[in-house]
């Protein structure tokens, strides 16, 4: 497992490719999988840990001189393939979209990568095409759309871990944006909502510095009154409680997202969500029963006098069957046996693993893959 080495794994506060590569791993490692994790030094998980970096990028300790960030993925990635290459893996899972996809051809085995929504990135198009062959997993069917070129060979849904967010009965009666202050997430169209719906909206999620002016702009000038509250950057335990006292999440959307853990979140949370028509929230939203997916503010302020006619009971269920770590996980198993069988470069990955002195053939690792779907 080849996670990412920004932030603190599992994170603390944001960190959303961080949170779902680690509840991956462990439950592999639950369904009696062997899993080597390579992240940065004192990352939680229940693999075995090879410590790539001595801290996670943006928790570097003060110094004359920072880090090089391009340096230090590139160690990461160089320990991952020079361990592979003395035949420790069966297949390595990469979680660094295009960053790791060079060393592919240099492994013994075959490398699966999640691109997490960076398929939106033009910037990383070319990667991709020249690289195309290779399997990769899209976290939705809509981030497909927005790179169809590539070797696609499955599509996963990222997976939350549900029991930190028991479901409630929404008791707050409240509105709720939860997510980045950003212009792209849109927290000024919540706000709108709240105004037209007369209800009160709570806010959660960071700022980022590129994005101040927007958030001064656009969020500020709403706040210090009873209509909307800014909670500010909250850990998973504390967003758990908001999420099941909302009466629904909102989500509005000015670009195509990918994935969002928030309606996964919100869902498990027996809250229902409403979010716009854009990018993967088709997928995720039962429309009219987990919530209602709309096209405009006008759409969204309808919807909340519909709230009574979402089963949070449902969104519950929901939420147990399509975005649990267990979902993920028989997900990812179906992925990595199918890779094992048609994979381009699997008779040279039987060679290899033949020759070398393993206790674990790849056939027993696709016969305990099979046995533990």
């Amino acid at each position: 497992m080849l996670a990412p080495v920004t932030h603190r794994i599992p994170p603390v506060g944001y960190g959303p490719w961080e949170q779902v590569v680690a509840n991956l791993t462990n439950g592999l490692v639950a369904h009696g999988h062997e899993v080597t994790f390579f992240g940065p030094a004192g990352s939680e998980t229940g693999a075995e840990l090879v410590a790539t970096v001595p801290y996670p990028l943006d928790e570097w300790p003060e110094v004359d001189s920072p880090p090089d960030h391009r340096i230090w993925e590139e160690m990461h990635i160089a320990t991952m393939a020079e361990l592979s290459a003395k035949g420790r893996f069966d297949l390595v899972h990469s979680h660094l979209h295009v960053h790791a996809l060079g060393y592919a051809s240099l492994l013994p085995v075959p490398m699966v990568t999640t691109l997490h929504g960076a398929a939106w990135n033009g910037a990383i198009h070319p990667a991709l095409t020249h690289y195309k062959d290779l399997p990769f997993v899209s976290i939705s069917d809509a981030e497909r759309d927005m790179f169809p070129e590539v070797r696609y060979v499955g599509t996963v849904y990222n997976g939350i871990d549900c029991d930190r967010f028991p479901p409630g009965e929404g008791r707050g009666g409240y509105l709720l944006f939860a997510g980045r202050m950003a212009p792209e997430k849109a927290p000024h169209l919540a706000i709108e909502v709240a105004r037209r719906t007369g209800r009160q909206l709570k806010m959660a999620g960071m700022i980022e510095d590129r994005h101040s002016d927007y958030f001064e702009d656009q969020v500020r000038p709403w706040l210090g009154g009873a209509m909307v509250e800014y909670l500010g950057p909250l850990d998973r335990s504390t967003l758990g409680t908001v999420y099941r006292d909302a009466a629904a999440l909102l989500m509005p959307l000015c670009w195509p997202e990918p994935f969002g853990l928030v309606v996964a979140e919100a869902l498990a949370s027996g809250t229902p969500v409403i979010g716009w028509r854009r990018g993967s929230i088709p997928e995720l939203i039962r429309d009219g029963v987990t919530g209602a997916v709309v096209d405009d503010v006008a759409g969204a302020t309808a919807a909340t006098a519909r709230l009574a006619d979402f089963d949070r009971g449902e969104c519950r269920r929901d939420a147990l069957a399509r975005f649990s770590i267990e979902a993920m996980t028989r997900g990812y198993v179906k992925v990595y046996q199918n890779v094992l069988k048609t994979d381009r470069f699997l008779d040279a990955t039987d060679h290899a693993i033949a020759s070398r002195s393993s206790p674990r053939s790849t056939f027993a690792t696709r016969t305990a893959l099979s046995e533990n779907p």
